[in-house]
């Protein structure tokens, strides 16, 4: 006579939890991964925008002193504004994919746990919520503040070259 543990069908099942939970832990994981890379990616992109705004100020200002012909230094700033660009166009990218893994992950969340506990227990993400999310302000803080660094560049600091 055998006892419940050894029963072929609980040993299957302890092995079907131990897989479960594993890989809960590691959904949560990659979740906590993605909201870190957040803060990863903004740091970043104040880090770099600070110092190409610096390189901007830097040619603006010593333009005269350094006998730098004004095509060139139009040509200069234009080329760190366009390299602001790419790093925005990099961090704007890098979060969208951020989100859409962070929505694949939930719904694979959502998915264990309904196969394993009550199916109410978590509701799927829905991306109807984007205006509650961080990463939204994020985004547009970097679309906007380049924008106006641009906007800035073209209507005040190129006239003065010229």
């Amino acid at each position: 006579m055998t006892t419940d543990n050894e029963s072929p069908n609980n040993i299957g099942t302890i092995k079907d939890n131990s897989y479960t939970i594993e890989r809960y832990k590691y959904i949560l994981n990659q979740i906590s991964t993605i909201n870190e890379n957040v803060s990863k990616y903004l740091t970043l992109f104040q880090t770099l925008t600070t110092a190409i705004v610096g390189g901007g100020i830097t040619v603006f200002l010593n333009w005269k002193k350094m006998d730098v012909a004004p095509e060139l230094a139009i040509a200069s700033i234009n080329g760190l504004t366009i390299l602001l660009w790419i790093l925005t166009a990099f961090v704007f990218i890098s979060i969208t994919v951020g989100i859409l893994s962070w929505v694949d992950y939930r719904n694979e969340e959502v998915d264990l746990l309904e196969k394993t506990n009550n199916p109410e227990f978590r509701q799927r993400p829905r991306l109807i919520n984007f205006w509650r999310w961080y990463e939204t302000y994020i985004l547009v803080f970097t679309v906007v503040s380049v924008s106006v660094i641009t906007f800035f560049v073209e209507t005040q600091i190129i006239p003065l070259i010229k």
